[in-house]
């Protein structure tokens, strides 16, 4: 028997306090999202039954799943980035040898770290505006900027994600679109 457990699907491969931030954000996000889909599926259903069993809905559905929606949109960037999964736009990436290909990634990765801890320095003062004009949603009396608290939080957590995936590829040989996924792809299509 060894001492090392096997790697779980939380488990950062960064070295030293990047990995154990990385593994934090992960759970974090992970739990996240599993929550608020579980929860809006929950609510809506629940809606469902009350206007169609008893003719009555609950009033503050539509704006739970509206705060849900936006939770889990900005806490999905952070996820997709993560993994991975955000769109490319890849030919002529595609198309360089791999010392080149690995330059762009180290760029990409930057740029979008940037763009993105940019949209979380923007998002706050709009934040700060929308605080400042005393909205509430009606049904629920909650100040409508709680709301998008969340959104500054997916911004940073994506430039985090984009920053460590640079700091990935300038330390390994290898090219990766994530800390954990690796350049390539996979071959599964299937003839039919």
């Amino acid at each position: 028997m060894t001492d090392k457990t096997p790697p779980g699907e939380h488990d950062s491969d960064l070295p030293g306090f990047l990995g154990t931030i990385d593994s934090i954000i992960s759970r974090m996000e992970s739990l996240g999202l599993a929550l608020s889909v579980l929860l809006m599926a929950l609510n809506t259903i629940a809606n469902v039954i009350g206007r169609f069993v008893f003719q009555e809905s609950l009033f503050f559905s539509e704006e739970v799943n509206r705060i849900l929606i936006v939770l889990i949109t900005f806490a999905g960037i952070g996820y997709a980035a993560r993994h991975g999964r955000h769109i490319r736009m890849s030919a002529i990436y595609d198309a360089l040898p791999p010392k080149l290909r690995k330059v762009f990634m180290v760029a990409i990765a930057v740029i979008s770290s940037l763009c993105m801890l940019a949209l979380c320095y923007f998002s706050v003062g709009y934040i700060e505006k929308v605080a400042t004009s005393g909205r509430v949603l009606p049904a629920l009396q909650i100040p409508v900027y709680w709301i998008y608290l969340w959104v500054p939080v997916g911004f940073l957590v994506t430039g985090v994600q984009y920053a460590l995936t640079a700091i990935k590829n300038l330390v390994e040989k290898d090219i990766y679109l994530s800390t954990k996924v690796l350049e390539g792809y996979d071959d599964t299509e299937v003839e039919l």
